[in-house]
Formats: C-alpha cells, structure tokens, sequence
C-alpha cells in the first residue's frame, strides 16, 4: 500500500497535499434538524437545549424530557469505508435503553450508488430497543449482527458506533444504573512496592484470589429456569450438592500477586512473556465442568470463558495460554486445571477497575443444538496492591486519548478474524498465480494446460472472489486513498475491508514486476465475467468482431480521458466524483450480482453484450480502474513476456490472435494494454503457428535426416566388411 500510495502521487503531480482539509463541525447542533423528535422517540415533539458539558440535547414531549440525543461521531470514530465519518443520529432513555436510531449522513461509496439507501436506514433503524445495560454486561455482545452483502465494513462501523457511543452517554448521563468511567485514564496505577500475601487463606480472605463456586443443583435449576423442558431432562451430577465447578482467577500481572502464585521463577518466566501493556490472569478450577473444554484444541479460541470490563470483552486464544504446573502460595489446595491467560495489550484493559471472568456452561438438548446459561466471576484488585493518582498526568491523558485508537483497532482485528477463511483462500489464489507468472516458461510449452488453468483461475476469481467474497477493486478506491491523503492518511478506513486491502498490497507488488496485467487480467472479477462470457460466446459460434488497428489505437485513450475526468471531479467534491464512477459495471455486476435498478442493469449486460463480439470491450476502451494502474505500469522491473527477433517483421500470428490487440502490427508489446494472459508465450513455443519455432524444427529435422543418410551410406560402404572405411 505504501507503494500504491507513492505511485499515486506521482501520478497525480504531487498534488493532493494542497487539498483542503475536511471540516469538523459540531455534528449533533448541525445535524439535529435532519431529524424529527418523533423518529427518535414515539410521542416526542420538541428538543431542548444542548448541553453545555456534552454534545447532548433532551427529547421532549409536551415540555418534559424523556430521552437524550446524541450523534455517534461525537463520542466514537465512526470512519467507514469511505474515509469519512458516517454520522447516525440515536436517542437513549433513563433505562439505558436505545428508543430510535436514524442515518442521517455518510459519504459510503456502495450506499451512495450501490445498496438502497431505504434498506440502510432501515437496518439502521432496527436498533431502536437495544439495551445497553445488556451491552455492558456482554462487552457490546447481546445483540446479533445483521448484515447486508456488500456492505459489511459499513454495517460493522454503524454497529460498532452505535454500541460504543451509547455506552458512553449512557455512562456519562448514568443512565439504567451505568456509571461513568473516568475518561483521563484510571484514578489508581499498580503499586509495585505492595507486599505479598503469606499464604493462600489470606489471599482469599482480602480479596487477592476470587472464587466461583457452582454445585450441580445450581446448574440444573439455572437450566429449568430456561423454560426449555429438553434442559431438565438431562441434570448434571449423581447429587445436587455435588461440586459442578470450583473456579479461582487472580491478576497475576501484578507483581505482589505474581510473585507469591508464581513463584519468582515462573513470574520471571512470565514477565519474559508479556509484553508491554499487556497483563494475564491465572484461572483455577476442579470439579465436573472444564473451563477450558476441548474446543479450543480444533479452534485455537477458548469459548468456555470471556473476560468483560464495561463494554470491552475479551477472549483468549491457544497462543496467549500457558498451562502451570502448582501454586507456590503456601496452603493452596490442588487443582485439576491450572492455566495463565494474557490479555493483549490493545484489549484497552484496565487493571484498576472492576472486571469479571464470565463462564459460559452448555448442555446439548439434541443432536446439532446447545443450550447455554452463564455465571459471573467478579474480580476488583485490592487496594493494597494499588497506588492513588493525584491528579491526572499527560501520560494519563495520552492514554485516554489512545482509547478510541484501541477501539477502532479492535474493530478492524475482528473483522480479519471473521474473515479469516476469505483470507486464507485469497493468499492461495495469490500464491498459485505467482508461480504461474515465475515459471510461465514452462506452463506456456503446453497449450491446454494454461487453456484449462486460465479458465479455472478466472472462475474462481468470479464467484469467489467477486460474487461471493465482493472483492472487486474499484477507481472508487483510489478516490477514497486521495481523500484521505488530501485530509489526514489513516490506515483505519482501508484496514476495515481485508480482501481488499491485500488485493491491493498484491497489485502493488504486481506492478513492479508485471505490469496491470497481474490484476487486470487474473484477479479482476468483472474481467473475468467478460472473458468467460466471451468464450461460450465463442463456443455458440457467435462472429468475433476485430477493430481496424487505426481505430482500435484511437480509442484506447478513452479510459484515461475518463479516469483524469474523474480525478479532476474529485479535487471538487469526492461525493460527485464517487457517483461519476458509476461508468464502472462493477457494483452492479459483481457486489449486487444485477439485483439493482433497471437502469443499472442495462447498463451494465450492455457492456457485458458488447463483450460477447469484442473481447474485454470495457476493460480495453473505458475501465478508469485500469487506466489508473497503466500510468505507473511502465515503472516495471522486469520483462517477463519473450519475443523473436522475426516478431512482427515479417510474422503476424502474435498480433493477430492476442485476445486485446495490446501487439502492435510491429511486433511491440504495449504493457499499458496487456493483460498477462500468456496467450503470446504460447504461440511463442507453439510448434504449428511460429514461424521461428517452426523453421527451428525444420533444419533440426534435416540436420537429422543428413546424419542418418550418412550413417546409412557408411553401413552400406563395400569395405565397411573389411574394416578399411575411411571417413
């Protein structure tokens, strides 16, 4: 992307830092006439005065206040795909519970020109009733996430948003019982110099170890109370008082707590592990449950346990676990499992504030079906290891302000985890076609070999990648990375799209050794639909159309004409520009598969009808995508296609059959045009259409044939009997 970004720069002249900056207004005092009290709240009528300590203003009906609005981007980055913030406008009650939600502003390129705006607001909408008490207890969980296809990072930032923001005036306002966190970092830090506890019943008694305790009966009753009779009728346990679990958990990362656990053998161990601004818990259990399971063995997440602290939640992985052997703590009892768990860093945990270890306990009801209740562990640091703050630091407000940063990052991480399957798949595709580009030579000696392989690689790149992944590169792109360079470069809107991101890493690197060609010709979906359709059009026997070169070399320049068209439209206003693209078919033929409207869709089989008589119609005369990675394709290292002496003087057959006329009639190939197909490299070894190849095999096989005259002569020689042939 670095290098993607340096390229774009010099093509565009070194220009864009002297674009002006994007504005920050105050969102809810400029937005609040776009909404209607009513749509927040049912009854309402009025709003009153905002506050003066918070960007907050009372929803009134008949003079009396009964909720608080408030604008998303006022308390949380809500940066979308787009680079810019998607404002939404929400009221919350005295419950803490959310009333009404509502769209009010965005610049996201696929709502702008893809998605329905209707079915935007309308998801959007649906947030009304969210209680965000329940949202703090499950670290932002208790709700279920819908999502529209092909507009995933868009929907996940409003989620996130939504969460995020109301949680903190909730917390402010104290609302439904929330209290507010101190927003300049916490009033108290680990005293390092606290003593440690003697033995293992002093630890408990002050609070150092907390402990969970769960017999059977309590697990059958907390399953009856479910309602569901199939949960009754599988009880845990030979006895109600038999123990279910017994579950201790202490902040080892404290140095008094670790020391005495541990030992200072394994806390030294432990402090090698971690890393800076990261703390572990030690977590003990015995009994009938396991909170470990074995799920996390096939894959690599514990599921059974999830540390919350207000609406952060973490959960722990196989790699951030460390099982240890005993407790050193004088008169601790035995434990069957005994484990360390680390809590990253950006997890934006806070060791001087209350926090609890939640244990989730399944029961299967049938054969593919689970029932599941939970139980609190509640766990606050003793005063005895903590030290007062008097007042806050600069270090104290630094890390308030890296807050929203650990939040923003934890979005973008969860998002490449939910797409992890995706990921890996793309990096297959990546890796197989880079060998196919480094030892091509050898793939281009065989015909239908690289006939098949080209054609299952495009059809994976079509459906996977286009249709069902939605990984289709745009010009739109670009317009994003030039407003977020013209205005504040921040990897936080191109990281929340993870195909995307590594497509263009990949096309980055493509660049410098292939050329456009790389993407434009393997990766691209809509090119691939083009050229797929094409071949069963040439398998109907549909005529191929072939455009006089005098005429087809004059309209290769309209792609260009069309992306600095755009590019000067975006100095102006990125949004006009964002809805020009709409010359690309992308969207409607790939991320919303022709389900748009009518007008969209003509649009675009038109494109893909001309393509049936004149391959890649799109992709040679109007793609701004592709005439954006012509600019710096010449920037190439490398020269990987091969060519004969005799190419286009006096032989032709390269020209003629390349499937985008990007030889020219003297042999020369343009890499602003080619697509990498390998279709010349084959006529390259071709033994029945190059010339060269041809008359290679001609002398070899007279060359052959002269020898074997030869050898036959001197076997047939009348003194060949007698030994006495001279030669």
């Amino acid at each position: 992307m670095c290098f993607l970004r340096i390229l774009v720069l010099a093509a565009l002249g070194l220009i864009l830092p002297a674009l002006p900056a994007v504005a920050q207004p105050s969102h809810l005092a400029r937005l609040l006439d776009e909404v209607a009290p009513g749509e927040l709240v049912e009854g309402a009528d009025a709003y009153g005065a905002l506050r003066d300590d918070m960007p907050v203003a009372p929803v009134l009906e008949d003079g009396e206040r009964i909720a608080w609005a408030f604008v998303t981007s006022d308390f949380v980055s809500t940066t979308g795909y787009s680079g810019k913030p998607i404002h939404v406008m929400a009221a919350v009650d005295d419950a803490a519970r959310v009333t009404g939600v509502a769209l009010v502003e965005h610049s996201e390129p696929i709502v702008l020109i893809g998605i329905p705006e209707a079915e935007m607001a309308a998801l959007t909408a649906d947030y009304a009733g969210l209680d965000l008490v329940a949202e703090a207890e499950t670290g932002g969980e208790a709700h279920d996430l819908e999502i529209i296809s092909g507009a995933t990072v868009t929907i996940m930032v409003i989620d996130d948003s939504i969460v995020r923001a109301g949680l903190k005036v909730a917390r402010r306002l104290e609302l439904g019982g929330l209290r507010p966190k101190t927003e300049t970092g916490p009033q108290f830090e680990i005293d390092p110099a606290a003593p440690s506890p003697e033995d293992w019943m002093q630890a408990e008694g002050d609070g150092t170890i907390r402990r969970l305790t769960l017999d059977a009966g309590q697990v059958n009753a907390a399953f009856e109370a479910l309602g569901d009779p199939r949960a009754a009728e599988r009880p845990v346990g030979e006895s109600p008082e038999e123990t279910f679990i017994d579950m201790h958990a202490a902040l080892v990362s404290v140095p008094a707590v670790g020391e005495a656990l541990l030992g200072a053998r394994e806390y030294a161990n432990l402090r090698d592990w971690l890393a800076e601004g990261e703390h572990a818990i030690l977590v003990a259990g015995r009994g009938l449950y396991s909170f470990k399971g074995s799920g996390y063995v096939r894959g690599g997440i514990f599921d059974r346990i999830v540390l919350v602290q207000d609406e952060l939640s973490v959960r722990f992985r196989d790699r951030g676990h460390r099982r240890l052997g005993e407790i050193a703590l004088p008169g601790a009892p035995a434990f069957a499992e005994l484990d360390i768990f680390k809590i990253p860093a950006d997890a934006g945990f806070d060791p001087a504030e209350p926090w609890r270890l939640q244990l989730l306990v399944q029961r299967e009801v049938a054969a593919l079906e689970r029932l599941f209740v939970t139980f609190d562990l509640g766990y606050r640091l003793p005063e005895t290891y903590l030290a007062p703050i008097a007042a806050p630091s600069e270090a104290a407000l630094a890390k308030a302000d890296t807050g929203e940063s650990a939040a923003q990052a934890e979005l973008w991480k969860r998002i490449w985890r939910d797409k992890t399957p995706e990921i890996v798949a793309l990096a297959v595709m990546l890796l197989v076609l880079t060998g196919a580009f480094f030892f091509q030579n050898q793939l281009t000696r065989s015909a239908r070999a690289v006939d098949w392989f080209r054609l299952g690689f495009l059809a994976v790149t079509l459906v996977f990648l286009g249709w069902y992944a939605n990984a289709q590169l745009s010009v739109v792109n670009l317009m994003a990375l030039a407003g977020a360079l013209a205005s504040g470069f921040s990897w936080q809107a191109f990281l929340l799209d993870p195909l995307t991101f590594i497509l263009w890493f990949s096309v980055a690197a493509a660049l410098i050794f292939w050329g456009r060609g790389a993407y434009c010709g393997w990766l691209c979906p809509f090119g691939a639909l083009q050229e797929l359709t094409n071949r069963i059009a040439r398998a109907l026997r549909v005529p191929q159309v072939t455009l006089p070169w005098g005429l087809h070399e004059r309209l290769w320049p309209l792609k260009y004409m069309i992306f600095l068209g755009l590019f000067a439209v975006t100095l102006v206003s990125i949004e006009t520009a964002e809805a020009l693209a709409e010359v690309e078919p992308f969207k409607t033929a790939i991320v919303l598969k022709f389900a748009r409207a009518w007008p969209f869709v003509l649009y675009a089989l038109i494109l893909v009808g001309i393509g049936l008589f004149v391959e890649r119609f799109y992709c040679r005369y109007l793609c701004p995508l592709g005439a954006a990675l012509a600019i710096p394709a010449r920037l190439r290292m490398f020269d990987w296609l091969k060519r004969y002496g005799e190419c286009g003087s006096p032989c032709q057959t390269c020209s003629r059959e390349c499937p985008v006329q990007a030889i020219h009639p003297e042999g020369h190939i343009n890499p602003n045009e080619c697509v990498n197909c390998m279709h010349c490299q084959v006529l390259y070894h071709s033994e029945t259409k190059c010339p060269v190849v041809i008359r290679q095999l001609k002398r070899r096989e007279k060359a052959s044939a002269g020898a074997a005259t030869l050898d036959r002569a001197i076997q047939n020689h009348p003194n060949q009997k007698k030994g006495k042939v001279h030669v």
